[in-house]
């Protein structure tokens, strides 16, 4: 498994060792002794699975407050990504600066985003499943969202007409969004 860093550097993508031959692959998704040795140690206590049937679709930007604050380790099972994660702690040097990576079943690449962070995703094709570990539960309560398109933060979105919720759709600016960390 290999680390690769990204602009931010608490938030970065795992690159696993693919073993692939005329029947498919077979790769680790995650390697607790293997995930160790690239400095992550967390404790991932659900694993969740969106599926999204069509290209433009955005999930995001979503967190949740302490002490329900979640580390993610993202990555997807069919289709393609555009991920996004948002700098939310108040007192970084990069507070409110994003990184954005694409992430596709076929690159078998996982991106890891720790407490502190918001994350979105757009997905680049239809049918696409993403998958992610969390090391906490989703709590209701602490459930918060920033809005994808806010112009203040010109996250380079792969789409302008995006396919959101209601609950994505309703969520507050950049500025205007509550958050707790430090």
């Amino acid at each position: 498994m290999n680390r690769i860093k990204t602009d931010i550097e608490d938030v970065f993508m795992i690159e696993s060792d693919v073993f692939a031959d005329t029947r498919g692959f077979f790769t680790e998704s995650y390697t607790k002794e293997k995930f160790l040795a690239l400095g992550v140690n967390v404790d991932f206590v659900q694993d969740n699975h969106s599926y999204s049937a069509v290209a433009g679709t955005v999930r995001g930007l979503h967190y949740q407050l302490r002490p329900a604050a979640q580390t993610k380790l993202v990555r997807v099972g069919q289709g393609a990504i555009y991920d996004v994660v948002l700098d939310i702690r108040k007192e970084s040097a990069t507070f409110g600066k994003w990184v954005g990576v694409t992430l596709t079943a076929a690159n078998h690449r996982q991106l890891y985003v720790p407490q502190g962070f918001a994350h979105g995703f757009c997905t680049l094709v239809p049918d696409t499943h993403v998958m992610y570990k969390v090391d906490s539960y989703y709590s209701p309560v602490h459930d918060r969202g920033i809005r994808w398109d806010d112009p203040t933060l010109d996250i380079s979105w792969p789409t302008t007409k995006a396919l959101l919720s209601d609950k994505d759709a309703r969520h507050p600016s950049f500025s205007e969004a509550e958050m707790n960390f430090s």
